[in-house]
Parts: C-alpha cells; structure tokens; sequence
C-alpha cells in the first residue's frame, strides 16, 4: 500500500474526561513506525470536545457548549499531536474540512491538492470534522463518515479505524456470548446500515453502525476498510506493519463486483 488513512475516535483518545495521553503516544509511535515502510498516513482524529473539557467544563449536553469545547480544544489536540509526532521527527498539520468540503468538487480539489504537498514532504495531515459549524455533522454524524470521504477522494487504498470496537462480530458481543468476530466482510446487509447508532462514551457519536455504514461506502468505490482495536494496536501492528491478518476485521469488495 502507498496511502493509507487512519481514523482514532473520542472512546480511544478519551478517558475520565481527558484526552488518553498515553494511548495518543502509542498511535502516534505506531504511524511513524508505518510510515518507516514508506506509506503515506493520512490521521483523522476526533478529540477536540474531549480536550475543550479539560480547560473549561461547560454541559456537554448542549449543542452550542459543545461547539464551544471543539473550538476550545482543536488547538490543544494539534499541540499535543505536534509534541509526540517530533519526538519522531514528524511534521504534522491541521485540516478541518465538513460534508460540504466534499460536495464541491473545486473545493474537494483543492483540499486534495493541499494533501498531496503535505505527503510528498513527510508530513502527516491531521483532519477533524469542523465541529464549530458543522452542526448535523456534531448531532447525527461522527468521523467515521468523515475518514471514508477522505479515504476515497484522497486516493488512499484503505481506512483503518481504531475503535473500542475491536472486530466486527456475527451478533452483538454485548447481547450474546456466542458472538464471533468475522476476520473479512465481502457484503453488508442493508438492515445492518439501518439500525440505530449507539456510542459507547459521553464524547463519541458514532457506533458500529457509522462503521459499516464507512465500510459499505468503500466497498462500492473498490476501496478497503480495517477495523480494530484503539486500546491494544497488536492488531493494527500485525495487519499494518507485519501484513499479517491476526485480529480485526477487514471489509473489501469481492473480486468481480462492481
């Protein structure tokens, strides 16, 4: 693979109302590893509520606070990212692009054409929803949607997201204990696209729904998607670094379909 795309959510980079530090170090350590085997990475990171909340504690709750704490907490999120990265050598830069970015293709030209400079001089680009004034986006979406758009109109093979949903199960694990992780998803049933999000923290917005609902709009672009654990990156080492499939589920279309 030359490019790949990696989206980290709020239920990974979050804990007890703070941003994970640690689990930040570990992600940032694990691209630079990555990119060491010459693939381009671009990052897609949610947080910026999450680092708001530090500084000031407004309600969550409410749409207008929250949208505040984005704006608050986008420039700490891309100082902490900044520090970890140069302990890497890495140059990184900020991106805040919303669903209309992708609606015009001018403007989508032009996002793109700033990420190929950024690329070709080692630079990993750090995009985030524009949580400020993409309100639906704040409400109803997450950067799962986001990561997929980015995936496909940046030219990259893959997405990778690293979710506290560690595989994409037959059932739901939390409802059966027969559950079994499925290693490849060639279909998604359409009834699956339809269920209801469900997040699993205080700070994210999105669920295994947005998920497939990424993987679904990938697989119909000839595009594939890797789904693993944010907290342990065993997987994401095997499957990125090592190219070996040991955890996580990958989505691809099958051979032959268009």
């Amino acid at each position: 693979m030359k490019r790949i795309v990696i989206k980290v959510g709020s239920a990974v980079l979050t804990e007890q109302n703070r941003v994970a530090k640690e689990r930040m170090a570990a992600l940032v350590e694990m691209i630079a590893k990555i990119k060491e085997n010459g693939v381009e990475v671009v990052l897609v990171s949610s947080g910026a509520v999450a680092a708001g909340y530090t500084l000031c504690r407004l309600d969550k709750k409410l749409l207008p606070n929250r949208q505040a704490l984005a704006s608050i907490g986008q420039p700490k999120l891309i100082s902490m990212y900044q520090k970890k990265f140069a302990r890497h050598d890495i140059l990184v830069s900020q991106m805040l692009l919303t669903a209309d970015d992708f609606d015009s293709r001018k403007r989508t030209h032009h996002a793109k054409c700033a990420v190929e400079v950024l690329l070709s001089r080692n630079i990993v680009p750090i995009i985030n929803e524009n949580d400020v004034t993409a309100t639906d986006e704040l409400v109803f979406g997450d950067n799962d949607q986001l990561s997929a758009h980015v995936t496909y109109y940046f030219d990259a093979e893959m997405l990778v997201i690293l979710s506290d949903i560690d595989s994409y199960y037959d059932k739901d694990p939390n409802r059966f204990e027969d559950a079994a992780p499925l290693k490849t998803v060639y279909d998604i049933p359409p009834q699956k696209l339809e269920a209801e999000c469900t997040p699993n923290t205080s700070f994210a917005t999105g669920g295994i729904v947005t998920k497939l609902k990424a993987a679904d709009f990938l697989m119909r672009r000839g595009r594939m998607m890797f789904l693993a654990s944010g907290f342990d990156l065993s997987d994401a080492y095997s499957f990125l670094i090592e190219r070996r499939h040991r955890g996580g589920t990958l989505f691809l279309q099958k051979k032959g379909c268009d």
